[in-house]
């Protein structure tokens, strides 16, 4: 068997989960931040907000990225120029984590961080970073 065949399925498979949670956990803020603070609906997103973030969201991106530096390593891909692009945009997935789980944490303490509209804009920021790090990681333009 080739160990780096199954570290790419293994990559890929805790990529599509990250993602998941990356796309999901806005959405559920979006319908969070319009209802009031105290009200079953609030308790009922924190419960969802928090499961997702502790239970998929950060694990599979710890999966995607130990996964994702044994696979540079096996393969031998550290010089390689598309690696590198991909890398500054999983770093800024990585800071899209972070602002999410750190609105999670707002969200459990009651606090309203973000309207809506703003969740639905941010949104699209792990949407358009997953197109370019797909393109890199299969492309490998350069």
């Amino acid at each position: 068997m080739n160990g780096a065949l199954w570290l790419k399925a293994l990559h890929i498979m805790a990529f599509a989960a990250w993602m998941a949670g990356m796309w999901y956990l806005p959405r559920l803020m979006v319908y969070h931040s319009a209802v009031a603070t105290g009200s079953e609906a609030s308790e009922t997103f924190k419960i969802m907000e928090r499961r997702l973030l502790k239970a998929i969201t950060t694990p599979a991106m710890i999966v995607t990225l130990l996964a994702g530096l044994a696979l540079a390593t096996v393969q031998g891909q550290w010089q390689d120029g598309w690696l590198h692009a991909k890398l500054v945009l999983v770093l800024l997935m990585l800071a899209c984590h972070g602002i999410l789980a750190g609105h999670v944490r707002r969200f459990q303490a009651d606090e309203r961080p973000r309207s809506a509209t703003w969740y639905r804009v941010f949104n699209e920021a792990p949407t358009l970073l997953f197109i370019a790090i797909v393109i890199l990681a299969v492309i490998k333009p350069f």
